[in-house]
């Protein structure tokens, strides 16, 4: 069973959720809160697998409450829950942040019932929930004025080859168009992004285009 949390401000929206959720044989809900605070404490109790965090909200908005239950769950040791936004705007600078403070990817609050349902299971089995070519859109959209940091000495562990797949996996291209481009097979261009996953410390496609931009690694 994939254990899932929601946190919404709104009751209602909840209700609806949680029964979609709850009609699903591998899902179910462990819990609701209401504001992020709720949720950090939700997610200490129940140790859900995902977490379907709303972004505005009274107390603590999900922002701070997806970095505070990640750095929480870090601190207990085991998995760390995934975290996927529920926002309203599918460009929108909150879920940036959001995704710059671990979240898995964010999902708009008017998807199709079976978007969401699949997006639970995706972030599951290790995926990002939003296409990293999404991910550099936002970024580029609302983070042009960022300052960008020196790469860290785990950059420069990377192979040759491991670094020209990174560059184009931050661009936003997928494993197939990488393989097209490098004249390799998917999978091993699967392989690759693996590695350069493990050796960077990144959970996913996601958090490796967050890296490159922030690091000004993108070009």
């Amino acid at each position: 069973m994939i254990r899932v949390a929601l946190v919404d401000d709104q009751s209602l929206f909840r209700t609806g959720i949680r029964m979609l959720v709850d009609s699903q044989p591998d899902l179910e809900v462990v819990g609701e809160a209401g504001n992020g605070q709720e949720a950090r404490l939700l997610a200490a109790e129940t140790r859900p697998d995902i977490v379907l965090m709303d972004i505005r909200m009274p107390v603590m908005d999900g922002i701070a409450a997806t970095t505070s239950i990640l750095a929480e769950a870090g601190e207990r040791g085991g998995d760390q829950p995934r975290i996927i936004v529920l926002t309203t705007f599918d460009l929108d600078e909150a879920a940036m942040r959001a995704i710059r403070g671990g979240a898995s990817g964010f999902v708009l609050k008017d998807a199709d019932p079976e978007f969401l349902l699949a997006a639970i299971r995706t972030v599951h089995a290790g995926s990002a929930v939003i296409a990293p070519s999404a991910t550099r859109e936002l970024f580029e959209h609302f983070a042009g004025g960022t300052a960008r940091r020196r790469p860290p000495e785990s950059f420069s562990t990377l192979t040759s080859r491991e670094g020209d797949i990174f560059r184009l996996a931050a661009r936003g291209l997928s494993n197939s168009e990488i393989a097209a481009s490098e004249y390799l097979s998917e999978a091993t261009v699967k392989t690759h992004i693996s590695r350069i996953l493990a050796k960077l410390g990144l959970r996913d496609r996601v958090q490796l285009v967050v890296f490159a931009f922030e690091h000004d690694l993108t070009s």
